[in-house]
Order: C-alpha cells, then structure tokens, then sequence
C-alpha cells in the first residue's frame, strides 16, 4: 500500500485494506467465482483499481458523491464493494426487487452520479431514469454490467451506453493503494425503505465496516480461506459485511445469480462451500428441496440466518442435511448482524426443541457492539431479567450507523438518549440474552425484506371501494411473513373481490409487499375508534400458515 503522510502508530481503519492484504499474501489464490468466470486476489485488485480509476477519471465522480448499482449477485457488484470507496466515493446497492417509480426516488435521494445496471434490470432501470427526467432531476451517468450467465441479454438495444468490462479495460491499474483520510468517512449508503416519500438512507463509515467485518468473522468461528456461497443479496446491508470479511480472510467467493435449492446443492457439493447466509426463506428453500435437487455435502456447512427465527422443524432438517445453523438479528442502522445467540456448549445435551427455543432467542452482541439492552424508551431505565417485562431493544457501538443520509432530524430521534433505538420491543432474560417479543410500527419481515404495514395501507386507501384497511404479518412457512390485509368495502353487496384488490396492490407496489391473503369484513377498535391490530394479529394467526410458496 502507498504511503501517505501516515503516522507510525495509527493508520485510519478501512476494509480497503482487506484487499490490499489478500493480494499482496494470497495473490495466487482464487478469490471469486461466477459461472464460468474465475479471478484470484491479484485479479481482483487490478479490476477494482480499473474501477476506481474509470469511476475517478472516466466517470468523473468526485469524492463524497454518491455511485449506485442495480444488480444481482455478480462479480461486478462485488467488485464496486472495493472499487467505488477506492475513488473516494460511496456505494449504494439498490434492491432490484424494487419498482421503477421506488429506484427513481432513491437515486433523487442518494444524489446519485452514477448507476451501474445489470442487464437484467436495464429496462427497470431506464424506466427509472425516463421518470427522473420527466420531473426534471438530475439524471446520474448509465454504466450497463453485462452478465454471461444471463442469456436474454441480447433481446435488449444498449446503443452507446458505457459498458462495464469496456470501461475496466480502459482504465489504469495504477490507480493509488490508499486508505482514506478519515475512517469515519462514509462508504456505503443502503436504504431501510425505498417505498414512502421519504426513504432513510443509512450512511457506514469505513470505520464501522471494517470493525462489523471482523466481528462477523470472530461470532462464525471463521477460519482462513473461507469458501462463502453467496444466497444473501449483496445488495442487503453490503452482504452484512461479509463482502469484506471474505476478502479479510482470503477466501473465495461463489456468486450465484439465481438461489435455488438445486444451484445451492450443486454449488456447495463442487465448490466445498464452508459458509453461507440469508434470510429464513434460504432455510426453508434448504430443507424442503426435492431429493433430486439434494446432494451429499463435502463437509459440514455453517450458516447464518437473520430475521425471523427459525422453527423447530425446519432446524432439524437443516442438522440432518449437514448444515450447522446460528441465528442473528441485526438492522440496516447495525450494518448487518448485531446480536448473536452465542451458543453454549452444554446446551447440545437438550433436546431438539430445547434447543431451537434458545436459538431463537436474538442474544448478546457481539464483539463489535458496545453495548445491548432492554430498555422503557420514556424513562430509559433497563427492563426486568425476567423474561417477561417488555421494552424497546436499545443498541450502542462502533458499528451503528453514522446517520440518515440527509435527515438529521430522523439521526437524532433514533440516537436519543445516547442509544441506538431499534424500534423492536422484545425482552431480557436472566442470563442475559434478549429475545424478542413484537415489533413497533407494525413492521412486517418477509423474506428478509421489511414491509411497513402503514405503506401497504396507505396503497389499499387508494382503492375506490376500499372504506377501511387494516395490514398485519401472517405466517408463513416460505417467507416467515406476509401481509395479511383486513379489509372493509364501502359497499359490502358490491362485485369487488379480493383478487381485484390484490391486483390492484401489484400494480402500485414491489411485489414482496402485496398481501398475500385478504379478508373483508368489519376491524375490531377502540372506544376512540383505533383499530385493534393485536386483535387482528390473532386472527391471521389462527388463519394459519400459508403452505404454499407464493409467487411474486
């Protein structure tokens, strides 16, 4: 790495130097690979100081500003991971599950000079950018990412756009090694939402980044030379990390565009996958596979899961198959895993379901978290051990976020009273460990996506035979969640059916936010005329679980 006027007792921390690291030691080794394309750390380097340098130079982005991409779990996202922060800039991974209208106002927001598109998501994309020039914002530069595992690429026209490869290969590999000047520089902006008016934007600092990194490495156990199969979007919370871990560990990253059951299997049985993540649907498309989708793992596989816990059942079918589970809870603002069910070794005496209601619990924070607890948010005293007493999860650390990208006024209602308020109540048990209980506001986490049920109704008000509307999680055994919709029509008689609304939400919504199930019928309120959700929330659940995947 080049000097820079550093001190010889401090050097600013940055997960930049995960790479400098791995190529300088373990040039030779393989770093990533996708489909049919391998590269090594020295590689790796190379294409991310093209990046940066085309991102500096061709591209124009000064340092500060704000560099988008929009696409799957391909080499190019990955790279940008190194690349963009290398110029000085910071990335913003967008979720392609998202709408045109949803990514048009998220690159208004971030201030974006740049986005870089798979070719898959082009036309959302270039939809996106035909609504931000019809209502005269700035339009960032077009970088089109072209994917050989992606075979429809051809039916698109892509006339003079900039082009990824084209613009690496004409870049200098000279671009500077260094670090940044401040470690509390911003290098990632990941949005929380981007479905309402006024997305949060959670701004990490290469400091943050570089200490969650570490933390998730020491909380897995991982050893060098990880294999890491890549089932978590990277676009979620930069892959909570692991997209510099792995680069701290010189291990090797197996990018899949699509995640099923069959790539999985395949792809842990050839690569010798040592670890892999995601959200509890990963689990559930795991253990329900076919027995022709199956094959015998080389080893055992470790896993982390985050969201909602998983149950008994689906624990057990993922110990048979020869998977080893942790689960973790964490948020966008924690950047990734923040609480981990630290497991302790006589608890693999009790029984299974023993054993999965303790894994369920959300637990202690790791080592690079200060401080977790329990909190009353009025007094901000700490709850009762007792398991019982609820209250607001409360966190505090080098790895909460540095802010909300341009809302100040949101950064200090969530940092209030010197904590991180989470939003989530839960409990805390006597031996410490916090388990949580409900969420405020109504949050709805399916798939590993957070739907507030407030936009989901505010959608449903929308519909001209909808009088009332009230939105809660049901379960659901391939999500965990989806939203179940209470619906009351203004004229009950009428020939509006729930397939109308539901039709009607998909047209005004990402899909993974549509409910999936929908009753009409009178809500249950208050004297004052507040609609009891707990009331509700029963009900979906005595519905019971939706069996079947549903289709987005």
């Amino acid at each position: 790495m080049e000097e820079r006027g550093m001190a010889a007792n401090h050097a600013p921390l940055s997960p930049l130097s995960f790479l400098y690291r791995s190529a300088a030691v373990f040039g030779d080794r393989t770093s990533l690979i996708h489909g049919t394309s391998c590269f090594t750390w020295s590689q790796t380097l190379d294409r991310c100081r093209r990046l940066a340098s085309a991102i500096s130079l061709r591209l124009g982005v000064n340092p500060g500003a704000v560099v988008s991409v929009v696409a799957p779990n391909v080499a190019a996202i990955y790279e940008m991971h190194f690349g963009v922060p290398m110029a000085g800039a910071i990335l913003n991974t967008i979720n392609f599950r998202l709408d045109a209208r949803t990514i048009a106002l998220l690159l208004d927001h971030a201030q974006s000079r740049a986005v870089f598109v798979d070719s898959e998501f082009f036309p959302l994309v270039t939809q996106a950018l035909q609504l931000l020039a019809e209502s005269s914002k700035p339009l960032p530069q077009l970088v089109l990412v072209k994917d050989k595992s992606y075979t429809s690429q051809a039916a698109h026209s892509y006339g003079g756009i900039l082009e990824y490869e084209e613009l690496l290969e004409n870049s200098s590999p000279d671009f500077p090694l260094v670090l940044p000047d401040d470690e509390e520089q911003s290098i990632a902006l990941n949005y929380t939402s981007g479905t309402t008016s006024r997305p949060k934007g959670v701004l990490y600092t290469h400091r943050g980044a570089y200490l969650n990194s570490i933390a998730s490495i020491l909380l897995w156990e991982m050893g060098p030379f990880p294999v890491y199969l890549w089932t978590l979007p990277m676009f979620h919370c930069n892959g909570w990390c692991f997209t510099w871990a792995i680069a701290a560990q010189g291990g090797t990253n197996i990018c899949l565009r699509n995640v099923t059951a069959k790539a999985t299997f395949d792809a842990i049985a050839e690569s010798s996958v040592t670890h892999l993540s995601g959200a509890p649907t990963v689990l559930n498309m795991i253990a329900s596979s076919m027995p022709s989708e199956r094959r015998d793992l080389p080893d055992k596989v470790a896993v982390i899961v985050g969201g909602a816990p998983p149950p008994a059942a689906i624990l057990s079918s993922m110990e048979e198959l020869g998977f080893v589970v942790t689960h973790a809870y964490g948020l966008t603002e924690t950047y990734g895993p923040a609480l981990v069910c630290s497991w302790r070794p006589h608890w693999n005496s009790f029984p299974l379901e023993e054993r999965a209601k303790l894994k369920s619990r959300q637990g202690v924070v790791h080592l690079g978290l200060h401080q977790a607890d329990v909190k009353d948010p009025a007094t901000m005293e700490s709850v009762a051990r007792d398991g019982r007493t609820l209250g607001e999860v409360m966190v505090r650390g080098s790895t909460v976020m540095k802010g909300y990208h341009r809302d100040d006024e949101a950064t200090r209602a969530a940092f209030q009273g010197g904590w991180f308020h989470t939003g989530d109540l839960g409990v805390l048990h006597p031996d410490g460990y916090i388990q949580l209980r409900d969420r405020s506001k109504d949050i709805i986490i399916s798939g590993g996506e957070n739907i507030s049920s407030i936009e989901v109704e505010s959608v449903l008000y929308g519909h001209p035979e909808v009088l009332e509307a009230a939105v809660v999680a049901r379960p659901d055994d391939f999500w965990g969640e989806t939203p179940c919709a209470f619906v009351t029509l203004k004229d009950i008689g009428g020939a509006t059916s729930a397939r109308g609304i539901i039709d009607y939400c998909r047209a005004r919504m990402p899909h993974f936010m549509v409910p999936r199930s929908l009753v009409f019928g009178e809500l249950p309120k208050t004297s004052t005329g507040k609609v009891q959700k707990f009331l509700l929330r029963d009900r979906a659940r005595a519905m019971g679980s939706l069996k079947a995947p549903s289709k987005l």
